[in-house]
């Protein structure tokens, strides 16, 4: 029943939300995110000690052998604390900002939630789906609806991209549903192992386009930066911090348990492809000027080193990769914190313009160092941990491949402190020299991540616990 709530309760407060005026949208959805959290830590505690009661299977589609089967394992479970901590920083920061059409912004966010939680639980093929495009569809809304000056023509890309791959996924779940005895789209149907290998071959192609197009891996990621810099920052925190971890749990929960033969042919292909993309996209993030296209080619860096270890096919790489979901999601949600708030007070982009705010806002310099260091994994701090397992993982995989994704660690340290020295050291200007420092909602937020931060970089081992048996489960499989 906790499951379907994380459900019930963006979806209906989001439909609510539509049809409210003044500060209620702004207030519903905060109150919504709030509860969405609680149940969220209840829903964990169940799933430590009576982890079935999480699951629910009803009958949905039966013509089709569809049901609607929702239910939390470690990784569904780490993802909907993600989504739940990462709505309301988000909605605490953005509490001071006005939108235009308030009532539609925050209801279209608040169904994202809940497409997003849907993902993460079915456990029904089809369920999947549509809750693949029940996430998707408010994102395009709110890109093209509140963003920058450019938002039609990058919307229709970001459309184009993420259509196309849900068309090669739906066939590719037709397909296996139409091979299958009982013709159920039941998890367990979908991975009883009825597939030739040369079916799962070609199949794997259907199903990795779509996932790589979501996360995104080279060379399918050309709509992020774009759509990154051109959405409003709170969409652009769901798309980076939550929507990408989309792709790479499609992967683990669907792609390699029902394809393994599939993914263990290609995997050799999917690393050079996700290797590739860590230095092209570093690469490209050194020589960045706007501070919204840097942390887009730095997400892409990032995803690219899970990308490459999720296919390493071993146990320590696939705890890097599980433990580094949350992670970075917590990162990257507060680096765009600070990119909204500069924005708010400085309206500019460009980090050449920018510099010495260390002067005048102090707090935000001190939040932007913390939040970098664990951006480049520093030791103690949590992104430290998840890097540590991806690479012992890919160096027992390919040594050579994990000496060429170790690039990624040395350009990741230059690009994030040339940032830092841009932003917050050195002489302030006129501009800088208005800054004005942390409100109370944006040091409340900024305060959380922190202490996730050094949290998880100290003590690791609950969250490595909470996965371990998506791990074991993952291992047996492929």
């Amino acid at each position: 029943m906790l499951t379907v709530l994380l459900i019930l309760i963006p979806l209906v407060a989001g439909l609510i939300t539509f049809g409210l005026k003044g500060s209620g949208p702004k207030a519903l959805a905060l109150i919504a995110s709030i509860a969405s959290l609680a149940v969220t830590v209840a829903a964990l505690f169940q799933f430590r000690t009576a982890p079935e009661a999480l699951q629910l299977t009803a009958s949905w589609i039966p013509q089709l052998g569809a049901q609607f089967s929702v239910g939390l394992d470690g990784m569904g479970m780490m993802l909907c604390l993600l989504t739940a901590i990462s709505f309301l920083l988000i909605f605490i920061v953005i509490n001071n900002r006005n939108y235009e059409r308030a009532n539609s912004f925050y209801g279209l966010m608040l169904l994202s939630q809940a497409g997003l939680i849907g993902v993460f639980s079915a456990y029904d093929a089809l369920l999947f789906y549509v809750f693949w495009e029940l996430a998707l569809i408010p994102v395009y809304f709110l890109c093209s609806l509140w963003g920058g000056e450019k938002r039609i023509p990058v919307t229709f890309k970001f459309f184009v991209y993420t259509f196309a791959g849900s068309l090669l996924m739906l066939v590719g779940l037709i397909y296996i549903y139409l091979q299958l005895p009982d013709k159920s789209f039941s998890y367990a149907a979908f991975t009883s192992g009825v597939l030739s290998p040369k079916d799962q071959s070609w199949l794997f192609w259907l199903f990795f386009v779509a996932f790589a197009i979501k996360m995104p891996v080279f060379p399918f990621h050309t709509w992020q930066p774009d759509t990154y810099e051109q959405s409003p920052t709170p969409v652009t925190m769901v798309l980076s911090g939550i929507m990408v971890k989309m792709g790479l749990f499609g992967v683990i929960r669907w792609l390699l348990p029902v394809l393994p033969s599939g993914a263990y042919m290609w995997s050799e292909v999917a690393i050079v492809l996700s290797i590739i993309g860590i230095i092209y996209a570093s690469c490209i993030a050194i020589v960045q000027s706007d501070f919204k296209r840097l942390i887009a080619y730095s997400s892409i860096a990032h995803i690219g080193l899970m990308s490459a270890a999720i296919f390493a096919n071993n146990e320590q790489s696939l705890q890097g990769v599980l433990i580094q979901l949350f992670n970075h999601g917590i990162n990257i949600i507060g680096l765009w914190i600070i990119v909204e708030i500069i924005q708010q007070r400085l309206k500019v982009k460009n980090m050449n313009e920018l510099g010495g705010i260390a002067t005048y806002a102090p707090n935000i310099a001190i939040f932007l160092v913390i939040i970098s260091l664990a951006n480049v994994a520093l030791p103690l701090t949590n992104g430290f941990i998840g890097e540590f397992l991806m690479f012992s993982g890919l160096f027992q995989y390919n040594v050579w491949f994990m000496a060429v994704a170790g690039l990624g660690i040395i350009l990741a340290a230059v690009y994030t402190l040339n940032m830092v020295q841009k932003v917050i050291f050195g002489e302030a200007n006129t501009l800088t020299s208005t800054t004005t420092d942390l409100t109370g909602n944006e040091l409340l937020a900024l305060s959380v991540i922190v202490v996730i931060i050094i949290a998880m970089g100290v003590y690791p081992k609950p969250m490595l616990d909470l996965v371990s048996s998506t791990t074991e489960l993952v291992n047996k499989v492929y």
